[in-house]
């Protein structure tokens, strides 16, 4: 009898537990809010805002990292996505988002070199606090938030539908969503499910 009562004491005791842990636990940026504006370091050692931009209609904010095989399958359609719609007023925004000490690979000199390497034309930011992901609510790298000029969210999710092969990509998300916007209409889908290595 005891140790049913020892049992079912703990089972309440856990349950309780993850219940608080799901009430507090961010859950980040849904369709329609508004951002926080934020400044992080680029890897040309500067502090970068949102607010810096100048004649722009929104932000492909994408966060994304070194040693991630999906973020590197990734990193020339995001390299595209900046070359295509950042002189249309849609920059690419990369963050970051991960722990360096869990992987080496991911720290700030690294990403200063990986954006040397691969001559990046967007700010490459690190959430160096890891502050920012979890307002957004990032879960992936890579994972995308299109956002609006007033940092509204219009967008949420994967960057296209094949993350090994660009050549059998059928959907493309994010340029579906800008194309969207662009005609005054709500992207659709709104949310698609992010692929790629989790947040360390």
């Amino acid at each position: 009898m005891k140790k049913i009562f020892l049992i079912s004491f703990c089972s309440v005791v856990v349950l309780s537990t993850l219940s608080s842990f799901k009430l507090t636990s961010p859950a980040g940026y849904k369709i329609g809010d508004k951002a926080e504006d934020f400044a992080l370091k680029n890897v040309d050692g500067k502090m970068v805002s949102l607010k810096d931009y100048r004649n722009v209609k929104g932000y492909i904010v994408v966060f994304t990292c070194n040693h991630c095989p999906f973020a590197k399958a990734y990193e020339e359609r995001i390299i595209e996505l900046h070359k295509k719609y950042a002189p249309l007023g849609y920059p690419v925004v990369a963050i970051n988002p991960n722990n360096p000490q869990m992987n080496p690979e991911d720290s700030y000199e690294m990403m200063q070199a990986r954006a040397k390497e691969k001559a990046y034309p967007f700010a490459y930011l690190f959430d160096e606090k890891q502050q920012v992901y979890p307002k957004f609510g990032a879960t992936r790298t890579p994972h995308v938030f299109l956002l609006t000029k007033d940092l509204s969210i219009a967008y949420i999710g994967a960057i296209d539908d094949n993350s090994q092969d660009p050549s059998a990509v059928k959907n493309k998300y994010v340029e579906n969503a800008i194309t969207a916007l662009e005609k005054g209409e709500q992207p659709n889908p709104a949310v698609t499910k992010a692929i790629g290595c989790s947040i360390k």
